[in-house]
């Protein structure tokens, strides 16, 4: 008996692991190869730094399975893309095309790193270029004074 409540559970455990994976059916090792490229070169608009393939979110799921049926329609994986980037934008690529829409996302992380580093390097030259002012030879003999004062106090 309890053999058996052992088994039931190991087998409920392994079915609830599957659960959550699709199984998709391909006609032929090219077309399964080009779902298993587009899931890995299309980003989950959820995650944002997940591929399709690597995402476990509700949209993830959503955007494979319309993967999988453009390819049972006979579309090619150029095609796809072209489906996908009219419909959520270039985000959806994980190497978004070059152009002017884009330039922040390729050139955006160099610029901050430049103003930094230009930032930094002008706060070090400040802090070099600061020189130390000389008393005048007044304010020399008035901080004599003061100082023996103060000296002359803590003797009594």
């Amino acid at each position: 008996m309890k053999q058996g409540l052992i088994l039931l559970m190991g087998l409920f455990l392994t079915l609830s692991a599957f659960a959550g994976t699709e199984q998709f059916e391909f006609e032929s090792s090219e077309q399964e190869a080009q779902f298993i490229s587009l899931s890995t070169e299309l980003r989950c608009l959820v995650c944002q730094n997940q591929s399709l393939a690597d995402s476990n979110a509700a949209l993830a799921q959503d955007l494979r399975e319309e993967v999988y049926k453009l390819l049972k329609q006979g579309q090619t994986k150029q095609q796809i893309i072209d489906f996908l980037v009219s419909r959520y934008g270039d985000f959806i690529l994980y190497q978004p095309p070059l152009k002017l829409s884009t330039l922040v996302l390729w050139f955006g992380p160099l610029l901050i790193l430049i103003f930094a580093v230009i930032s930094v390097l002008g706060m070090i030259k400040k802090q070099a270029t600061e020189t130390v002012t000389e008393l005048s030879e007044q304010q020399r003999d008035e901080l004599d004074i003061l100082l023996s004062l103060h000296h002359d106090s803590e003797k009594k």
